[in-house]
């Protein structure tokens, strides 16, 4: 793929990365060079096929480029979680049994390096940013310059085997090895052909009609599969241009500079980016933010005639003309989103209103499902038929059943994954003699649409004591369209009511506090104040007044809740590295909180253990305050337990 690029698109560019506040650029004539001067350096170095290579750090053009010179002298690139703890990456890298390990920088060599000993097949280390390690004993260590510089040099010793070993290459051989983010237990290595890769990353390009014309920002970390389908496998199908930003930090203003044409981002991106521009619209001036409310609500009306199958009426049309030109327009370009022809959210459910929000303002926003044992995608949004409340209908090439009994959804499709590396029990429990997998989540198809829709994963989901259906996530997600709840757990299975954890926002309750000359000094303190309590009240006695309209889930209604002293944070092992709530390690951790919302006590004291950003471990302790909060009147058909 990348010869054929370099052949046929060789002067268009491939990849680009900001660095020092300017951007540079490749073309693929010259990704293919620099590849595969990586992969003769690597070959010098020992690399032999069928060893693994892990990689470690952000999205930078060098590590993708790593990837694939590693695939090119036939080993297996594994890509890493670049926040991991040592602890974490040690077993990955033993797991995964890595020969090599091609690192970002001095923080990721340093993680290596204290758990080497524990690292029997690690023969040699490759960094890209030398800055820190000079005087690193450089024996087994060297820069990814030097490699690709001797890689240059023995083009003429080593050119010759390094084309048998890519000729060898098949579309059944391993493409990569990636590891799921361990939400119910230890990570497992997820093994990829080239074609699980390629046919799928077609398939689901073609069916948006990407082409080697558009362009995207790789964020995301690489070490995920949706990064690795978009990044890799439909950048190199479609040839298009994949930008790194200049880090996390810049990411935002990354991307309003770049402006997309293809954009992917887990709700969690958008929730921020709807977070940012409320803070910035309550410190507008008045006449700014009576503008913006009223064109919003424009944008809204039109939106909810256009869902109903209607055309808004000719007032509406010309107002969200003028909307486009004074709000809609400017706000899009003010979030890099302007230029975006294709947009997608996953990863996790997105609430309803957080959808309908961007797409009531022109963003071609959809959905899709899918699974790093899918290759990713299962199911996408067509252009045209966009549900708010389903994930879209099956990729081409993929086929979908919902078992009666439990309702799970199974699929079957090209991408459906080789195995788990070295896990042949977990293999046959995931995936049939047939192909079929089971994706662990309940779902059904809406009869009127067609479409697929997802109410949680399937172990989530369970009744109320009365019967009542209960889907925590539906409900956490509808709380964390409120700018100031970053995150929430909901409890209620097989009891009498639901009941909720909340994590305020930060960065929205810490500006709304300013403006209010609320002083605080830490999370704890400001996550505890008394008005903080009645704001978060607020949002959630709205989200109940939404629920109880909702004749499946009005039963789910939030009862009672607290706001938590901490944040969810993976180092404590409460979220995975992708930001997805640990039910069971939440509900074993806080179980004294949670005895205290169902036991009806007003305040609880508590002692949480915490990790440090140094790796210490130390308590926070708080005495939480407990709400009672107002419900409505259920919808008529919630569906009781037989």
């Amino acid at each position: 793929m990348l010869v054929a690029n370099a052949r046929e698109r060789g002067t268009r560019p491939a990849s680009r990365e900001k660095e020092y506040g300017i951007w540079q650029s490749w073309t693929w004539a010259e990704v293919a060079a620099e590849t595969r001067a990586i992969a003769i350096g690597l070959v010098a170095m020992g690399l032999e096929p069928g060893q693994r290579v892990a990689i470690i750090g952000t999205n930078r053009p060098h590590l993708y480029w790593s990837i694939v010179a590693s695939q090119m002298a036939g080993a297996v690139p594994v890509p890493v979680y670049q926040d991991s703890v040592a602890e974490e990456m040690a077993y990955v890298l033993d797991h995964a049994e890595a020969s090599f390990v091609i690192a970002e920088d001095q923080e990721q060599v340093d993680k290596v390096l204290s758990i080497a000993d524990r690292l029997p097949k690690l023969a040699q280390m490759i960094y890209l940013d030398p800055r820190g390690l000079r005087n690193y004993d450089h024996t087994t260590l060297n820069a990814l310059s030097d490699v690709c510089a001797e890689g240059r040099a023995a083009e003429g010793r080593l050119g010759r085997e390094l084309d048998q070993r890519i000729e060898a290459g098949k579309g059944a051989d391993v493409c990569v090895m990636l590891y799921t983010s361990g939400t119910t237990g230890k990570p497992k290595g997820v093994v990829l052909s080239h074609d699980n890769i390629l046919v799928t990353a077609r398939a689901a390009a073609d069916f948006d009609g990407l082409d080697e014309t558009d362009s995207m920002l790789a964020y995301l970390p690489m070490a995920w599969v949706g990064d690795f389908i978009f990044s890799m496998g439909q950048a190199y199908a479609k040839g298009f241009c994949v930008a790194c930003p200049e880090s996390a930090e810049t990411m935002l203003a990354d991307l309003k500079e770049l402006g997309p044409t293809y954009f992917f981002a887990p709700p969690r991106i958008f929730e921020t980016l709807l977070t940012t521009l409320m803070i910035r619209m309550e410190d507008a001036g008045a006449l700014k933010r009576r503008m913006f409310h009223y064109f919003l609500g424009v944008a809204r009306r039109v939106a909810a005639a256009r869902k109903a199958g209607g055309e808004p009426g000719a007032a509406d049309r010309l107002l969200y003309a003028l909307g486009e030109l004074l709000v809609y327009g400017p706000l899009k370009n003010n979030l890099g989103l302007s230029r975006v022809r294709v947009g997608y959210t996953a990863g996790e459910a997105i609430g309803p209103d957080l959808f309908e929000f961007y797409r009531s303002i022109g963003v071609n926003l959809k959905q899709l499902y899918g699974q790093t044992e899918a290759s990713v995608f299962i199911t996408q949004h067509p252009d045209g038929a966009v549900e708010l409340e389903s994930v879209g209908v099956p990729t081409p090439g993929v086929e979908i059943r919902i078992d009666d009994t439990t309702g799970e959804v199974f699929y079957r499709s090209p991408g459906v994954f080789l195995e788990y590396y070295k896990n042949p029990a977990a293999t046959a429990e995931t995936k049939d003699a047939e192909g079929w997998v089971a994706t662990g989540d309940a779902g059904f198809f809406d009869q009127r649409s067609g479409q697929l829709r997802i109410l949680d994963r399937a172990k989530d989901v369970g009744r109320l004591a009365d019967g009542a259906l209960f889907a925590p996530k539906y409900i956490e997600n509808k709380l964390k369209f409120y700018p100031n709840i970053l995150e929430a757990v909901v409890f209620g299975h097989e009891r009498p009511s639901c009941m909720a954890f909340i994590n305020i926002d930060l960065m929205a309750v810490g500006n709304w506090a300013e403006r209010n000359n609320i002083a605080y000094s830490s999370y704890q303190e400001l996550a505890a104040h008394p008005r903080v309590y009645e704001m978060i009240e607020q949002n959630v006695e709205e989200t109940n007044r939404s629920l109880a309209d909702d004749p499946m889930l009005s039963g789910c209604q939030i009862t009672r809740f607290l706001v938590l002293h901490k944040e969810l944070d993976a180092d404590d092992g409460e979220l995975t590295r992708t930001r997805k709530v640990r039910r069971r390690i939440i509900a074993e951790k806080f179980g004294d909180l949670i005895e205290a919302l169902y036991g009806g006590k007003d305040s609880i004291y508590t002692e949480t253990e915490v990790t440090y950003e140094d790796g210490r471990k130390g308590k926070i302790k708080a005495t939480l305050e407990i709400r009672d909060v107002k419900t409505f009147p259920r919808a008529d058909a919630a569906p009781k337990a037989a």
